[in-house]
């Protein structure tokens, strides 16, 4: 199982990517936060060798197929073949207020952002017109002033994050590999989001192989039993943010605990934030989080994802050190 790690520095990933790389993780990702994901790849390319490098999320719809389809372009070129494009939507508030641009149909608009790219990208590879017309999206506009032309390093796959079972099928559909939401247990991923992208697969006459999956898993470690339980405790209140949030109550109505999430989110309105980590059982915590002295963690994510899964990122808010996970790296990168 390929291991990935978060960059967390903005204007010095050059030295944190040499040290993921050199400690044996397979990829380093960005995400869609204060800063702008690309740009820190860029310089992150230019410091390192092997590890691939990924945005984990950039938000799709604050941008368009053809700007996209420019940045992928440049950034596998650069990176010498190894970057990877990965898109998520975000929610309708963000997209239309805070990026000011329009929100529709957020599955088809996806669906459709994708096939764009890919033949923007066809388009440069083999010349000839360029003729996307799509219900949201047309591009029917190439000369050759503006296409860079063939990749020398070929065009990077495009992952997508989904959440719900229609944008989840898409991914299997049209993406070359899905990012799984850290908030999930395992019921959830074989229950709901397996058989959704299979059926997406399907419709599109692909099989799994043909479709990469990467999950995140929020882990609650530490070297004692003091330790292991501190993080309990910091992960329920992680864990309490994400399933006051309605999209994700499918995970929990697969336990039957669904009628926590208005009790949650009528808390976040009330800005009882304190109070929220009091309602996430012990048991809803370990059905979402992986909780286990660090010696045991390598063992409980193969038990969870061994088979299902073909690349893991370890999610613990508590820490940005990646020295913690050596022995974990070492022993799941060594079951691949």
């Amino acid at each position: 199982m390929k291991v990935d790690a978060p960059l967390y520095s903005f204007d010095a990933p050059e030295a944190e990517v040499s040290r993921l790389e050199a400690r044996g993780y397979a990829g380093a990702f960005t995400y869609e936060g204060p800063h702008d994901p690309f740009f820190p790849l860029l310089l992150a390319a230019r410091a390192s060798e092997r590890i691939q490098l990924y945005t984990a999320v950039a938000i799709g719809f604050a941008r368009n197929p053809m700007i996209l389809a420019n940045i992928g372009w440049d950034l596998q070129t650069l990176s010498k073949g190894r970057f990877l494009l990965g898109l998520g939507t975000q929610i309708r508030p963000h997209v239309e207020k805070r990026f000011g641009m329009p929100w529709s149909r957020p599955v088809t608009r996806m669906k459709e952002m994708v096939l764009a790219i890919k033949e923007i990208w066809r388009c440069w590879e083999e010349g000839g017109r360029l003729d996307f017309r799509g219900e949201i999206y047309q591009h029917t506009l190439m000369t050759p002033m503006f296409s860079p032309g063939k990749a020398p390093y070929g065009l990077p796959p495009i992952f997508l994050a989904g959440v719900g079972p229609k944008m989840t099928e898409v991914c299997g559909e049209v993406a070359d590999g899905f990012f799984l939401h850290p908030f999930g247990s395992r019921d959830s991923f074989e229950k709901l989001t397996l058989p959704a992208l299979e059926r997406g697969l399907e419709r599109a006459g692909r099989s799994r192989d043909d479709l990469e999956i990467s999950v995140q898993v929020m882990i609650a470690t530490g070297a004692t039993d003091e330790e292991v339980e501190r993080m309990r405790q910091s992960t329920k209140q992680q864990i309490a943010f994400y399933a006051s949030t309605p999209a994700y109550r499918p995970v929990l109505d697969v336990h039957g605990w669904g009628d926590l999430q208005p009790e949650l989110n009528a808390l976040t309105k009330q800005g009882r934030w304190a109070d929220m980590p009091g309602l996430v059982s012990d048991e809803l915590l370990e059905a979402i989080a992986i909780c286990a002295p660090i010696g045991e963690v390598a063992a409980r994510v193969r038990e969870r994802f061994g088979g299902r899964a073909d690349r893991v990122s370890l999610v613990a808010h508590w820490t940005r050190d990646p020295d913690v996970w050596d022995d974990v790296v070492r022993d799941l990168s060594a079951a691949d």
